[in-house]
């Protein structure tokens, strides 16, 4: 206790002289995550030692920095759409280009430390929107195919998940299935189509954020492409015969005294063949 005492009594006489820690600014909240289209309260808190009226500034940090609170008004896109209660900031109906890093200032001009800030992270959150899906309408049995879904504007990411006649497939990797599923990319790829993969396919995402949003089902058909091998044979026998004949008139004009050349036409559907006397 006498310690305590003599401590106060050296102490006291100093913090008389030079007064109160000067300007404190301090938030409640330095990262806030809100809903889109609902309010977000920045806040911002402050003290000051003997300014009674302060100058407060809200900047928000980007690329470029931009003011949001200036001269005792909002500015910019805030303007109409913001408040301020003391230095606390609420956005109202925020959306996606609101997310940021926001920097409120306070300016004690008759305070020693004339300046505090502080900086409050905001994001706001993105509820899934429709996915672009894109299937093909028909695809050759045999062929490797991709299917892909995408959904660009939603914060946090989404995951996705792919259905076939209204049934999931599992994302899972097993050694028996035909096709593998990227829940994080969006893609649905196909080793080897056959028929039992004709069926309508769509696309969900979601992000735990509001329901979860699905594109359009479209139907993707497997069309057979089957060689005809008599059609092939009978080509190849032709082309045969074609180039044994020509041989055999190439032989019988060079046995009677004729020399046979050729050339090839500029438009390239040569040779042409000429025969004169030798």
């Amino acid at each position: 206790m006498a310690l305590m005492r003599l401590l106060v009594f050296f102490l006291l006489p100093l913090v008389l002289i030079h007064g109160t820690i000067s300007v404190i600014v301090t938030t409640s909240n330095p990262k806030m995550e809100v809903h889109e289209n609902t309010n977000a309260v920045l806040s911002c808190k402050f003290e000051t030692e003997k300014e009674t009226n302060p100058r407060i500034e809200w900047k928000k940090k980007g690329h470029d920095v931009s003011y949001v609170y200036f001269d005792g008004e909002f500015t910019g896109l805030f303007k109409g759409r913001a408040s301020i209660d003391g230095a606390t900031v609420t956005l109202h109906g925020v959306n996606q280009k609101d997310s940021g890093a926001y920097h409120c200032e306070v300016t004690a001009r008759k305070d020693k430390i004339r300046l505090g800030e502080v900086t409050v992270s905001l994001s706001v959150l993105v509820p899934p929107h429709v996915p672009s899906c894109h299937v093909p309408e028909i695809a050759v049995s045999g062929s490797a195919v991709e299917l892909h879904c995408e959904d660009k504007l939603t914060v946090p990411p989404v995951t996705y998940s792919w259905y076939k006649d209204n049934r999931p497939l599992s994302t899972a990797h097993v050694p028996d299935t035909n096709y593998s599923a990227d829940n994080k990319t969006g893609t649905l790829k196909f080793k080897s189509l056959s028929k039992s993969d004709i069926g309508q396919y769509r696309c969900e995402a979601s992000n735990g954020i509001g329901p979860p949003k699905s594109c359009v089902g479209q139907h993707m058909n497997i069309a057979e492409f089957e060689l005809n091998l008599s059609l092939v044979i009978a080509v190849g026998v032709g082309a045969a015969l074609l180039l044994l004949s020509c041989s055999l008139a190439i032989c019988l004009c060079c046995q009677r005294g004729y020399c046979c050349c050729y050339y090839k036409l500029d438009d390239g559907t040569g040779p042409v063949y000429y025969i004169h006397s030798l």
